[in-house]
């Protein structure tokens, strides 16, 4: 499955700033077709994200994180973004 230029920018800063073990990027933006957020052009997306830089962060802290990283994307290239952001250590089996 290719990813567009928009997703390949959003991964590529979550890379450079988290380092992580996982990096699952999902494009929903089709799911949200015809809602008043979709006619702006920003994109819906769901993201998992595991990486040693959430070890002892509350989950409110690390969605900061996150938007901080993509903070002017946030601005105009992503509508809406559903986190998952866990620590190694959370992991289970």
């Amino acid at each position: 499955m290719s990813t567009t230029p928009r997703e390949q920018a959003i991964l590529s800063r979550l890379y450079a700033t988290f380092s992580p073990t996982t990096c699952l990027l999902e494009d929903e933006s089709a799911m949200h077709a015809g809602h008043a957020g979709a006619a702006s052009g920003g994109g819906h997306y769901r993201l998992r994200l595991v990486a040693t830089r959430f070890e002892g962060c509350s989950r409110v802290a690390r969605h900061r994180l996150v938007y901080d990283c993509l903070d002017d994307m946030m601005q105009s290239e992503i509508h809406a973004l559903a986190i998952t952001a866990l620590a190694p250590s959370e992991l289970t089996g």
